[in-house]
């Protein structure tokens, strides 16, 4: 399935969401709204906000905050993808140039400060201290996410706990932002917010785990992104990580050798991986991943929000994109 037959019964919620987007983005300063509608347009599959929404409608939820959130949650999102790319002087990104090599490092920058920005002065508007101490830790949670994946660029000894730390914080924390929130305005009892919790950092865990595979199995048309990138970042994601565990001597070197210098032989490196149980490995554990996440739904009702959900965790692992 898409995910836009996923995320149908949430159609007319996620027209609402991009109404609040496209007013909190008409700031008087013409460049923040060129390139924030820029970003926006450029589609994505806006996981994220959707589970806002699912969530919230899953827990009974009547009221119009979680508009706002899954506003706010994308705002996150956009923001550290504008500082992503210039901190990884990437010039492609959901089929098309990135905004830093349309506009410029520094304009890139100032945006996703803007942006960043204008999420909290959303989330005060929920007027809830609780969605504002998940929130504010998640971003703190977030940054220090990209600090972690900074010191492990180069470094071909990160083992597998280190860069699943990387994943949980970098990408996880805000699924799982974005799920909590929603169970919070929803009234949810402590044990479902968590169960929610849980459910999002799951998902967005297995979420990434599946980008690592695919970085090494898609093409660049249907991935939207330079093929490949990772490693010419010199970042040591799980499937390199797994042939320096289980590869033979040389192709720990030809590994090794690409991770410091980001300079090797790709298709010499994809052909490791592929001799290797490298690629398996990862998509298994993305899958044990969503099993986990799948069994945190069993607190919340049944539903067609709540089968959405669960498709979601599907699609997570089984994507080509």
């Amino acid at each position: 399935m898409s995910v836009q037959e996923i995320i149908s019964p949430i159609a007319a919620d996620m027209q609402e969401v991009d109404a609040v987007i496209r007013s909190r983005l008409n700031s008087e300063v013409v460049m923040i709204r060129t390139i924030g509608e820029y970003i926006i347009s450029a589609g994505g599959k806006r996981m994220r906000p959707a589970m806002v929404l699912m969530v919230a409608n899953a827990l009974g939820y009547k009221g119009n905050l979680h508009h706002i959130l899954a506003a706010v949650i994308e705002f996150i999102h956009t923001s550290t993808l504008l500082h992503d790319d210039v901190v990884d002087e990437s010039d492609m990104r959901r089929g098309r140039e990135t905004a830093n090599a349309v506009f410029g490092n520094a304009a890139s920058v100032l945006v996703g400060d803007y942006l960043y920005s204008r999420s909290f002065e959303m989330m005060v508007e929920v007027d809830s201290m609780r969605v504002m101490q998940i929130l504010s830790q998640a971003t703190t949670v977030i940054a220090e996410g990209e600090v972690l994946q900074l010191l492990n660029v180069h470094d071909p000894d990160v083992t597998v706990e280190r860069y699943l730390q990387v994943v949980r914080y970098k990408t996880a924390k805000l699924f799982e932002a974005a799920t909590q929130v929603a169970a919070v305005i929803a009234g949810a009892s402590p044990e479902v917010e968590e169960a929610a919790a849980a459910y999002g950092r799951h998902v967005g865990t297995a979420f990434q785990l599946i980008d690592d595979v695919l970085d090494y199995s898609g093409s660049a048309e249907s991935l939207g992104k330079n093929v490949g990138d990772d490693l010419r970042e010199g970042k040591p994601t799980l499937p390199l990580i797994r042939v320096m565990e289980v590869g033979t001597p040389e192709q720990q070197a030809l590994i090794r050798q690409a991770i410091e210098t980001g300079e090797a032989d790709f298709e010499a490196v994809a052909a490791a991986i592929r001799a290797t149980d490298a690629l398996e490995y990862t998509r298994q554990m993305a899958i044990k991943e969503a099993e986990i996440a799948q069994k945190a739904l069993d607190l919340i009702p049944d539903s067609d929000y709540k089968k959405s959900l669960r498709l979601f965790a599907r699609f997570s692992v089984e994507r080509d994109r």
